[in-house]
């Protein structure tokens, strides 16, 4: 094995290791399982910096580390495929996670499930890690399943509660209908191509029948689409905010959610050869974002309001994936990423003083008691809203300005009407929970996070504040660009630009959405010029439509879970009962019938039996004179 070998295996080593050490041996531990299990992720993170090094200055490579499996024609090893996306998605999701960690050893202070937490949260990270890093699409799914085990641990980590066991099952059995698809693709590649090894899959591509690539890529995208939480698989991300703040910080913003989009940027190629399949990614992408946002309007718990910011956001990085802009949806993953992150660990702040209330209509005028946690907050939220310079100005409106220059005009209405209202539901949160009138029980004693818990909020606000110029504009000359577009040069061009309009001028219109929004929750919450009220009466059905989440856990529960349940439960009372059971009792008592009956012939009475031997000759005899 040579050093860069060495290198990229040490990246999941680490993480693995502190797993296991805090799964064996975490009671003994105690509270030094906070360390063990950050500073796992962290020596992660420094490997992960010295890869992106050393791809940034040469080219992208294989690392294979043994064979795994060699059944007649099917082969298969475990192995990396390194190259400037993968290096790209590793600094990202060790660097947010290693803060995610740290801030947890103050936030999870106390609890008795202490270790349990930090060997969870180190199994995620490697199972994440290992997805980014695998170059076949078994490895990928192995691991694509192991993040769904994972998150599924975690968000029922306080699995006394029953709304936490609920939500993850939740997460579970929806991602389930995902992945089903997704393991159809990975079959349906191998019968196609005879292999599973990204490049060789690639390279096949232009000789396959049109409708079979765009039979894969749908199939793909169906897991992309469940673990990623896009319509209509986007109902068990809001229910994943039972489990413990930074566990929302982890999936929303570095790893879990973030693997549907990584997947279609692999298999950039796959949909690059099916347009058809491209623009279904990008239009479920388009409604995700502007149906998760609407429904943000009007909730109240703070970190509910973020996951469904989460699911909008997700959909404007497939609305560029699907448009062929995969630079500018990658630049938004990891943005995103910083300032989501961002978001969930000062939502955690607030809740973490608040005695654990999430309740917007039970809080305000904290930003005297809390300010580091209201800055960084704002800091979050503007660049949530696209207000320069932060970094979601740099990576959203790249996205908004490709959709338009690639004549994608529904898509850009979506995205710019959605720009208004996340700046609108981001800062009706800031001005309910930090500014106006105050709502909170005066027996809760508000105070601002320990330094443990405000120091990785420091970093990623600073980070949201300064990561955007990256792909300071033009985008297609920035720096992110020329350093990722070569992964993507392979790819056949199927959306050119049918406009040309320049970034600023298009730019300029997204900033005056995300102004309007942030001006319109000011006028609403701060100056008080509307009452609320009065527009929710004149547009109830609008609202209640947002505030009941567009009733869609209500038609499914309706259409697919009572059908299934009520077919459950015919099928227990009657078929198991009656007919399954029915049967063999049914038949165990007949024999049991005839037994009794048989078993009278055997009484023990000398009588009896040469009665019966009598009968028997004189049958014999007759028998045989008969004949």
């Amino acid at each position: 094995m040579d050093t860069k070998d060495l290198l990229v295996w040490s990246i999941p080593f680490f993480p693995m290791l502190g797993a296991i050490l805090l799964g064996v041996f975490g009671k003994y531990l105690k509270n030094y399982a906070g360390y063990i299990g950050s500073i796992s992720i962290v020596i992660s993170f420094l490997f992960s910096v010295a890869l992106f090094i050393t791809v940034a200055s040469t080219h992208g490579f294989t690392a294979i580390l043994y064979p795994w499996i060699y059944a007649s024609t099917f082969k298969t090893n475990i192995s990396t495929y390194i190259d400037r996306l993968s290096v790209i998605m590793l600094v990202m999701v060790t660097g947010v996670s290693a803060l995610v960690h740290i801030y947890s050893i103050g936030y999870m202070k106390g609890d008795k499930g202490f270790a349990r937490y930090f060997s969870y949260m180190n199994l995620f990270v490697f199972s994440m890690i290992m997805l980014v890093l695998a170059n076949n699409f078994l490895l990928l799914y192995v691991f694509w399943e192991a993040v769904g085990f994972c998150s599924y641990i975690l968000i029922g980590f306080w699995y006394e509660k029953k709304s936490a066991s609920d939500a993850a099952k939740k997460a579970f059995i929806v991602n389930r209908v995902g992945d089903f698809g997704f393991g159809l693709g990975v079959m349906l590649i191998f019968v196609s191509t005879g292999t599973l090894n990204y490049t060789s899959v690639f390279g096949m591509m232009p000789s396959l029948p049109g409708y079979l690539v765009t039979i894969i890529a749908l199939l793909l995208f169906a897991g992309a689409v469940g673990k990623s939480a896009q319509f209509p698989l986007h109902i068990w991300l809001p229910d994943a905010m039972e489990g413990p703040t930074p566990v929302s910080s982890l999936i929303h913003a570095a790893t879990m959610v973030t693997a549907g989009v990584y997947l279609v940027a692999r298999c950039h190629v796959i949909f690059s050869y099916s347009p058809f399949a491209s623009h279904v990614v990008a239009y479920i992408g388009g409604f995700t974002a502007f149906l998760a946002a609407f429904i943000a309007l009007t909730q109240y718990d703070i970190k509910r309001i973020i996951a469904y910011s989460t699911i909008s956001q997700l959909g404007y990085m497939f609305m560029a994936v699907g448009i062929g802009s995969y630079a500018a949806g990658i630049f938004h993953l990891i943005s995103h990423a910083v300032f989501k992150g961002l978001l969930f660990l000062t939502a955690g702040s607030v809740m973490h003083a608040m005695s654990g209330e999430l309740d917007l209509r039970k809080m305000g005028k904290l930003y005297s008691k809390m300010k580091i946690t209201a800055v960084t907050f704002i800091v979050g939220a503007l660049a949530l809203s696209g207000i320069p310079p932060f970094s979601g100005f740099f990576s959203k409106d790249a996205i908004l300005a490709d959709t338009f220059n690639k004549g994608y005009y529904i898509l850009w209405i979506m995205g710019e009407v959605t720009a208004f209202m996340t700046a609108f539901y981001i800062f009706r949160i800031i001005f309910r929970v930090f500014f106006g009138e105050s709502h909170v029980d005066p027996s809760v004693h508000v105070h601002e996070s320990s330094k443990v818990m405000t120091i990785p909020m420091i970093i990623l606000a600073s980070l949201a504040a300064v990561v955007g110029f990256i792909g300071i504009p033009p985008f297609d000359h920035s720096l992110f660009y020329l350093f990722l577009h070569r992964d993507f040069q392979n790819s056949f061009v199927f959306s050119p630009f049918v406009n040309y309009y320049p970034w600023f001028l298009l730019s300029s219109i997204s900033v005056l959405a995300g102004a309007l929004g942030i001006y319109t929750a000011y006028l609403f919450y701060i100056k008080q010029a509307f009452d609320t009220e009065k527009i929710k009466r004149i547009f109830k059905p609008v609202y209640e439509l947002s505030f009941n989440k567009v009733y869609i856990d209500e038609i499914y529960d309706q259409l697919i879970v009572t059908p299934l349940k009520n077919f459950s439960v015919y099928l227990w009372r009657v078929v198991d009962t009656f007919v399954i059971d029915g049967a063999v009792n049914g038949l165990a008592q007949g024999f049991a019938s005839f037994s009794g009956r048989v078993r009278r012939v055997q009484n023990g009475m000398v009588m009896s039996y040469a009665l019966t031997l009598m009968i028997g000759v004189i049958a014999l005899l007759a028998y045989y004179f008969i004949k």
